[in-house]
């Protein structure tokens, strides 16, 4: 069996809270070749590392914020609100309660460190690609579209104004989205950064699709089958595979030549 990356998703979302510097180190430490995680932008236009839309789910939003009126501030949508806002929420504590994937339950998560997530916060893209450059290490950039740009291709321009500013290196940055447009301007932009085209956002989105001018695609690995990544290999184009948590899947993947699998447990995965 060909090696293939291994990509943390959304850092190591089962050992520690998704998207946070905390589950970037934990990736890292574990072994991943890289971490993929999200960029969206707030108010103010600063560039954070952020999944979901609002932010319920992995904040304490709605108990910080209890005086909320505007109507384009709820439900707690994250562009609605400024950085500085942001980082008075608390992105950890969260993940004891839920314990989304029974680590905690298992023990797989000291107790140590479980006390320290409370600590965390809503990481910007210059904190993600500081970390990054600082282990030597690579990250994959979604650039999220909840359709709230204010104007064109903003989250483009701003994140690739951050990479600029940073001191990292091209290589160790990596872009994606489902918004492929997207991709073809920081293509112009920067011919440099790698991107990777996101596809499978549901059946029908699968049917429909035909590899086009991206060299590397990554796919739902719900909703194809491993003939099918053969048949794009052959044909010359790159595959990575998300979100696969079973090594016995991936490795049917990385048999049929998928080059990368994206998971939220690289603490599994021992043949890379």
């Amino acid at each position: 069996m060909a090696p293939a990356r291994i990509i943390a998703h959304r850092g190591a979302r089962s050992l520690a809270p998704e998207n946070t510097l905390a589950a970037a180190r934990a990736a890292w430490q574990v072994g991943a070749h890289a971490w993929e995680t999200d960029v969206q932008i707030t108010r103010d236009g600063v560039p954070v590392l952020f999944h979901d839309q609002d932010l319920l789910r992995c904040t304490d939003a709605e108990s910080r914020f209890t005086d909320l009126t505007s109507e384009d501030r709820c439900p707690y949508q994250l562009s609605a609100f400024s950085s500085e806002e942001l980082k008075t929420l608390d992105a950890g504590s969260w993940f004891e309660a839920a314990d989304p994937f029974a680590t905690i339950r298992n023990k797989q998560v000291a107790p140590r460190v479980l006390a320290g997530f409370g600590n965390e916060k809503i990481p910007t893209l210059e904190q993600g690609l500081d970390l990054t450059r600082s282990l030597d290490w690579q990250i994959n950039l979604e650039l999220k579209d909840y359709g709230t740009d204010p104007r064109l291709f903003c989250t483009v321009d701003i994140t690739l104004a951050e990479i600029a500013d940073s001191r990292i290196l091209p290589h160790q940055v990596i872009l994606s989205s489902f918004n492929h447009a997207w991709l073809d301007r920081v293509r112009q932009q920067r011919p440099d950064i790698a991107v990777q085209a996101l596809v499978g956002t549901s059946r029908a989105d699968m049917a429909r699709f035909q590899p086009g001018t991206f060299e590397v695609y990554n796919l739902d690995a719900d909703l194809v089958d491993p003939d099918s990544v053969t048949r794009l290999v052959q044909q010359g184009f790159q595959v990575n595979l998300f979100t696969v948590n079973d090594p016995v899947v991936a490795a049917r993947f990385v048999t049929a030549g998928a080059g990368g699998i994206i998971t939220d447990f690289p603490q599994f995965f021992w043949f890379h």
